[in-house]
């Protein structure tokens, strides 16, 4: 009766030692604000999980679906996913005991003039066959596969959350691609009918020389106006398509796609998008970022090294056997006389390392320090990043709207300097520089309105890619 209470205690001492190898996790401690600052009163609350759809663009939404298929970026982020789950299914089988079978066959011959002669009547010329089914397992008494295990299921879900974190880039990025494209179509477009009316108006101008009406200064200054509309045609067109190609590689297409195939867009009806309106508690976004996630499992990670690490001090105590058959020859190999078998009991202490081992602990744990910094730095870096979108959302609003009053209230200066030209009251150069001023301001008002527009993209992607409805 002693014997089996020794052996029970000893395994329990073992199972309390292996717990103390597995240092407890914690979450570092944050200090989050009480509330969001610069929230707009009105907008958009729930954008959901198709948040891009807040922009009401059927194009838009077509280019996230493309992207989303065949965007080599997040493909490799989804082969890195496949990758880590095989390898917990690595670390979570090494806990579990290994059957293998076997099968050989052999013939061999001895010496006639060995040292070690054969018996009398033992054959030179031997055959020999032999099938074993055999068995091994690690005792795992200090958690060290547990431990292993446990990082490799952190590692996964790290790795599903940077996916995720490539996911809301890459729809956020299509997005400013799209916007800017529309932003240099609109702006291709204020050029041209500039251009245009500048066109139509020198060659007016030019009758009104010949005929000895205007002077060579006053024309000269219409031809140089032209020239400078016409010159910033090849900048806009250059920027398009560098932007459209680089918006055809988000989307993943093909080389002759990229080459041959343009990126479609809807008529631009030149109104900006419904701010976006998180709301919920600071602390809601540690759920939310999946960079935030990743960081803490990247952490929890490193925590469970530590005890892989320390458990490496202890012994390694395996468990092996085999069971099977062996005969000299095949139509006996599987009778009664034929069986063989065979337990073992292995156990491997570590004893001089050169101090390799607690090395090894000491870099895990310099590894965790790593760990925590890349979290509190994740979690600052995304409170700042709501903060600077909440500012810039409403910021570029503001700019949207003045830049609008200003195209309002030069549109209707051009017309007043036509009149007052025409009736002799102001020279061509008041035209000119009101024109001149014109087309800058539709200029400004396009890109205006694609910040505008990036910015909300911006916002959602800093609040970690949608939320979900309320009530």
């Amino acid at each position: 009766m002693l014997k089996p209470r020794i052996v029970a205690i000893s395994i329990a001492a073992a199972l309390l030692a292996g717990c103390a190898t597995q240092p407890a996790y914690e979450k570092p401690a944050a200090e989050l604000p009480a509330a969001w600052r610069d929230v707009p009163a009105q907008g958009k609350p729930a954008p959901g999980a198709r948040w891009w759809t807040l922009y009401a663009d059927p194009a838009l939404e077509r280019l996230v679906d493309e992207a989303l298929a065949h965007n080599r970026d997040l493909e490799i982020a989804t082969a890195r996913v496949d990758e880590a789950r095989a390898l917990l299914q690595i670390e979570d089988g090494n806990q579990m005991p290994s059957v293998d079978a076997g099968f050989q066959r052999n013939r061999t011959r001895s010496s006639e003039r060995s040292a070690t002669p054969l018996p009398p009547g033992t054959p030179l010329e031997r055959n020999n066959y032999r099938a074993q089914l055999n068995v091994a397992y690690e005792l795992d008494l200090w958690g060290r596969l547990a431990g292993a295990s446990k990082a490799a299921r952190s590692e996964l879900l790290a790795s599903e959350a940077a996916r995720e974190t490539v996911r809301i880039t890459l729809i956020t990025e299509v997005a400013r691609g799209y916007f800017t494209l529309v932003a240099l179509d609109a702006q291709l477009d204020s050029t041209r009918r500039s251009l245009e009316l500048r066109s139509r108006n020198l060659e007016l101008q030019s009758a009104r020389r010949s005929a000895g009406l205007i002077g060579d200064y006053d024309f000269r200054q219409l031809e140089a106006e032209v020239a400078a509309a016409r010159a910033q045609l090849p900048a806009l067109e250059r920027s398009r398509s560098t932007e459209e190609l680089a918006l055809a590689v988000l989307l993943g297409r093909s080389p002759r796609a990229i080459i041959e195939d343009t990126v479609s867009r809807s008529a631009d009806r030149g109104q900006p998008a419904a701010p976006a309106v998180p709301e919920g508690l600071p602390s809601d976004l540690l759920l939310r970022r999946p960079d935030v996630v990743e960081a803490e499992q990247r952490l929890i990670a490193a925590n469970a090294r530590i005890g892989v690490a320390r458990a490496s001090l202890f012994p390694r105590i395996s468990l092996t056997g085999f069971l099977g058959s062996e005969s000299a020859s095949l139509g006996n190999l599987f009778s009664g006389p034929s069986l063989i078998w065979q337990l073992a009991f292995g156990l491997a202490q570590p004893i001089f390392q050169g101090g390799r081992l607690y090395g090894e602990i000491e870099a895990v744990k310099a590894r965790e320090r790593q760990a925590i910094a890349q979290y509190q730095k994740t979690l600052q870096t995304a409170f700042s990043e709501v903060r600077q979108a909440l500012i810039a959302q409403a910021r570029v609003r503001e700019v949207f709207d003045a830049e609008g009053v200003r195209v309002a209230a030069l549109s209707d200066a051009l017309r007043l300097a036509r009149i007052r030209y025409d009736n002799g009251l102001s020279s061509q150069l008041e035209v000119i520089d009101v024109e001149r001023n014109l087309l800058q301001a539709e200029l400004n008002r396009a890109d205006a309105l694609r910040a505008q527009r990036a910015a909300v993209a911006d916002l959602v992607k800093a609040l970690g890619g949608g939320w979900k409805d309320q009530g």
